[in-house]
């Protein structure tokens, strides 16, 4: 006897794939995305400070919660999270939502945002390669006027790849500077102008960790922190130290791992930005600490009115009393 084919088989995520996209899918179910790479706060928990997005990994689309890493969805384990329920669930709610009519029952359950899922605008795009290249200068007075505030010598910017420049390129597109410096690491660049509307450009990745080369074999400790400017000035104090490239990124556990075999203590330095009311410096420390628990966090007590480590030594020109409050916190 042949038996009938359930045709339900065709309840796949290549058949969905094959009907609407990934960011249909997101758009519907994802109120807060509004486009690719732009930070939101977590629809799935809660978040005070814009920590995930959605972004283009590997020619597939993913949800990403750089504060709570267990949160990484493509467009259907995503789905699935937010209903709580099981991966071939998920894709009969898409198709009830979608009208796809994939399922071998016509479903009469409600739309589950209350109305029919529509077909997003957006367009996916590749992300661009972005090439910059710089034009250094010679160091002048202004320079040294400007990183002596910080305790930093022309021998540790040197030493980390700190270098003035006159212009920079983005692809094409050149750019004048004033006081700008580019921070090189590997192929990349981070340029750097501190006087600027537009302080930041970069096209370095989370890979790149700011004065890991820089980092002696072993020892007694290691802070992580929150830029490379206050890497260079621990590495004044004697102390070494390491930058992700943003404070909202969550390390690597191997990263950890690999820090704790090497230093006795690594514990973390990050802004306490007080006048903030999301204070995302050390609402990342908090996370950060939780996941790799001891892991203890440095922070300047709101009385110094100072937001980060170089913060303090522009404002009171010395590091000694830097140095008790690091001695007294880890």
């Amino acid at each position: 006897m042949i038996k009938s084919r359930n045709s339900e088989i065709h309840l796949s995520k290549e058949m969905v794939l094959s009907r609407i996209t990934e960011i249909d899918i997101f758009s519907y179910y994802c109120s807060p995305f509004q486009d690719l790479g732009v930070p939101f706060c977590s629809d799935l928990r809660e978040d005070n400070s814009p920590s995930v997005s959605i972004v283009l990994w590997k020619g597939r689309l993913l949800y990403k919660d750089f504060g709570h890493p267990e949160h990484t969805f493509d467009c259907f384990s995503y789905v699935s999270c937010k209903y709580n329920c099981n991966f071939f669930e998920a894709l009969r709610i898409i198709d009830n939502d979608f009208r796809l009519g994939l399922a071998h029952i016509n479903s009469a359950a409600e739309f589950t945002k209350g109305y029919m899922a529509f077909r997003s605008s957006k367009v996916v795009k590749p992300k661009p390669v972005v090439i910059i290249r710089k034009r250094a200068r010679a160091w002048m007075n202004k320079d040294a006027e400007f990183w002596s505030k910080y305790l930093i010598s022309k021998k540790t910017l040197c030493t980390f790849g700190v270098r003035p420049i006159t212009h920079y390129w983005i692809n094409t597109n050149r750019f004048s500077c004033d006081l700008s410096y580019a921070y090189k690491m590997g192929t990349k660049f981070k340029i750097y102008s501190p006087y600027d509307e537009i302080k930041w450009i970069s096209n370095t990745t989370k890979q790149h960790i700011q004065g890991y080369n820089q980092l002696p074999k072993e020892g007694d400790l290691c802070i992580i922190t929150s830029s490379l400017k206050d890497v260079m000035c621990l590495f004044e104090m004697g102390i070494p130290a390491i930058a992700l490239q943003s404070e909202m990124q969550m390390p690597e556990a191997k990263t950890i791992k690999e820090l704790q075999e090497r230093f006795k203590k690594v514990v973390l330095f990050y802004d306490n930005d007080f006048t903030n009311p999301g204070n995302p410096g050390q609402t990342m420390a908090a996370k950060i600490c939780k996941k790799y628990y001891p892991m203890s966090n440095i922070y300047l007590p709101e009385d110094y009115e100072c937001k980060d480590l170089s913060d303090y030594i522009a404002k009171f020109g010395r590091t000694e009393g830097l140095k008790t409050i690091i001695q007294l916190q880890i």
